[in-house]
């Protein structure tokens, strides 16, 4: 199933409503839906690079405005459902001390997990549960979702042909690349004791 709805996103990349399409997909993809964007983002950028600045700008705004529905989402689904659970398994203690440090390091989380393949409903839900500044959160979204597709549609709008073409010859290299920036990234986020920034 979830090989039809990629292959379905694709087929979309190709529509005359394409930026429309690359709107809604980045917009779910923060909170729910997933397939990520920039599966959209890169064909379109490639067939079209005059345009590849216009479609990261759409991709940052319907990203950034679905955290926010993630966001809603992390926070109204913990008062309704997580929190009973939590009394019952008397964990409340257990979350005040993950709010804490989320509290601390959760700006970090956001900017860097933002820029990684790692769903990033799961930053913008557990935002929300820990109900961390909305504020600072909307602010990090914009800057690391933001960065991420300006540097994809970039670097496609550049190098777009090479890439395609190492990607069809060499799809384990750049697989194998992106998992082990993946962890890397993932071993920063846990064993990095970041400084509180705001």
């Amino acid at each position: 199933m979830l090989k039809r709805l990629y292959d379905r996103v694709i087929a979309l990349s190709a529509s005359p409503a394409a930026p429309v399409w690359l709107f809604v997909i980045a917009f779910a993809e923060s909170s729910f839906f997933p397939i990520p964007p920039d599966v959209m983002l890169a064909p379109m950028a490639m067939a079209r690079p005059n345009q590849a600045w216009r479609f990261a700008l759409i991709c940052t705004i319907g990203s950034v405005i679905g955290g926010a529905f993630g966001y809603i989402l992390g926070y109204a689904l913990f008062d309704r459902f997580a929190q009973p659970l939590l009394h019952a398994f008397h964990l409340e203690d257990d979350f005040v001390s993950f709010k804490q440090l989320y509290s601390r390091v959760g700006v970090w989380v956001i900017l860097i997990k933002g820029l990684t393949p790692i769903p990033y409903k799961l930053v913008t839900i557990a935002s929300g549960a820990a109900e961390f500044s909305f504020p600072i959160f909307m602010a990090a979204s914009l800057i690391t979702r933001g960065a991420r597709f300006f540097l994809v549609a970039g670097i496609l709008r550049k190098y777009g042909e090479p890439i395609r073409r190492l990607v069809e010859r060499r799809p384990l290299l750049v697989t194998l690349s992106s998992v082990a920036c993946v962890v890397v990234l993932y071993a920063i986020i846990h064993y990095v004791r970041f400084p509180k920034i705001f």
